[in-house]
């Protein structure tokens, strides 16, 4: 299924934070075996969110959207998206009292109308409490069409998503995915034409090529990073995963690049339920001094 990112705020526009939800929900995305081609950011503008949709809509089934849940009037995300869908808005008791604990939480005591805001969710949705903060995240759907949205800040958003999104997400892919990077030394510590991105690429040659696994070099301060992504044609949370699919190819072209001589691997990022790592730490024992994983 393919997944796009939409990020809600002016103040993403102008600069004044970073955008960490974006990085983090790309990576939580690929985790999960969705694909993701394109992340839109756009301001506090219901015609420019629309048309944000529109695009997104046209390229992709899932987008999950980011800020623009708060009580202010520049919080427009629920009610454009609410528009778009064609739903209402209804008043539920238990988000509001969800509200007035929060609210209470931070050493508030006034419940005002713009509280009373946020508890007013759209109806045929599924309504995700917000145990960080005053705005609840919701799911809507219709048509083929599916919009989570998340809550702004950082603190609150990825709770939501790890607690309640992603039991809601792992039940429409069918694939798991899992990539490993390699990190080359330096110039200072090899010669430049052996660890250099382009030098690297000429002896990776075919490799860079491959559908599945896919290979790709970055050069880096820190050395160029080699990584290599696999994909296999099964749910990421079953255990057959690796054994049977994208880990066991993954294994393979992770083995020629140290065949190179070029670095060992020294940072280990697991999509799924980490059976890789289990696959070859204990699963094989003939894979594990050749394929340790150094942290």
């Amino acid at each position: 299924m393919v997944a796009e990112i939409i990020s809600v705020g002016t103040e993403l526009l102008l600069g004044n934070i970073v955008n960490t939800n974006a990085q983090y929900l790309a990576g939580r995305l690929a985790e999960l075996g969705f694909d993701l081609y394109y992340q839109t950011v756009v301001g506090d503008n219901t015609a420019h969110l629309k048309a944000a949709l529109d695009v997104a809509y046209s390229r992709a089934e899932l987008v999950i959207l980011t800020g623009g849940l708060g009580p202010t009037k520049d919080d427009m995300t629920k009610e454009m998206l609410v528009s778009y869908f064609g739903k209402k808005l209804t008043f539920d008791p238990e988000v509001f009292q969800n509200v007035v604990k929060q609210v209470h939480a931070f050493g508030a005591t006034e419940i005002t109308e713009n509280h009373r805001k946020q508890a007013m969710v759209p109806n045929d949705s599924i309504i995700l409490i917000n145990e960080h903060g005053t705005a609840p995240g919701c799911v809507m759907q219709q048509e083929g069409k599916i919009a989570v949205l998340l809550p702004g800040p950082p603190r609150e958003m990825k709770p939501m998503f790890e607690q309640c999104v992603e039991q809601f997400l792992i039940k429409l892919v069918s694939k798991s995915i899992a990539s490993v990077c390699i990190r080359l030394k330096t110039r200072e510590q090899a010669p430049a034409d052996r660890v250099g991105e382009l030098p690297v690429a000429r002896k990776l040659d075919e490799l860079l090529d491959g559908e599945n696994p896919t290979v790709a070099t970055y050069a880096q301060e820190e050395g160029v990073l080699v990584r290599v992504t696999a994909a296999a044609p099964t749910p990421c949370r079953r255990p057959a995963y690796g054994a049977h699919g994208g880990g066991q190819v993954l294994c393979t072209h992770r083995r020629r690049c140290h065949q190179r001589g070029y670095g060992t691997v020294t940072r280990k990022e697991y999509y799924g339920t980490g059976n890789v790592e289990y696959l070859y730490r204990d699963q094989d024992p003939r894979m594990q001094s050749e394929h340790r994983f150094h942290q």
